[in-house]
């Protein structure tokens, strides 16, 4: 039982015990892992999806990581995409049928159909207070997983300021793993270290962290 004591044991005993009820996770070696990223300006949505692509860069693997943006200011809805794969990626439109759907601002909910085009085998990962089964029933997603994990309140509490995305590439990778912790805790390191210096890059790091081990899933 050594292996579960770290956090990465945490996540592959939880998906382990999920695998065996209700089959296989989304792996690495699915040939293509489409993410579509809900947000507002200002939440670092874009950066999140900028460095679950350095992540993948660095392992090896093919990717594609691109915004849309409505109001360019600050709290206007912002949506991003990242694409991952093992092998070439040809495809260059918009996600519309995505894998995984990660929702970094939960006053969304309601007011932008983040569920729209899911796949009904796909995982919603949603930074909010709530328990997923609340969740499934205010946005009437009968399928698929819901993962929920309180980001702001993780952002808050290490950094001190509500910027959730590092929280959520941290919750995003213990439900997929579709690229390594260490990778990411790399990405997170290069795309910070210039901006918020050692300190800011290390609470960053505690919120991916504390995010890592602190998912809820019903």
């Amino acid at each position: 039982m050594r292996a579960f004591e770290s956090p990465q044991g945490y996540c592959l005993a939880a998906n382990l015990l999920r695998e065996a009820k209700e089959g296989p996770l989304i792996r690495t070696e699915a040939p293509l892992l489409e993410i579509r990223w809900h947000g507002r300006g200002g939440q670092g949505v874009v950066t999140a999806s900028a460095m679950l692509a350095d992540a993948a860069l660095e392992e090896g693997r093919y990717f594609q990581a691109f915004p849309e943006y409505g109001a360019e200011r600050s709290g206007a809805p912002v949506t991003a995409y990242s694409r991952v794969s093992r092998n070439p990626i040809s495809v260059r439109s918009q996600i519309t049928d995505p894998d995984v759907v990660v929702v970094i601002d939960p006053t969304l909910l309601g007011k932008v159909d983040v569920t729209s085009g899911l796949k009904p085998v796909g995982i919603l990962i949603v930074n909010t207070s709530l328990a997923p089964a609340e969740v499934r029933s205010r946005l009437h997603f009968p399928g698929g997983r819901v993962v929920t994990v309180d980001a702001t309140r993780i952002a808050r509490q290490t950094m001190g300021r509500p910027i959730p995305n590092t929280p959520m590439l941290g919750a995003l990778l213990c439900v997929t793993r579709v690229v390594s912790k260490e990778a990411a805790l790399r990405a997170i390191s290069g795309r910070l270290t210039a901006r918020l210096g050692q300190n800011g890059v290390q609470a960053n790091i505690r919120a991916f962290e504390l995010a890592y081990t602190g998912i809820q899933e019903g």
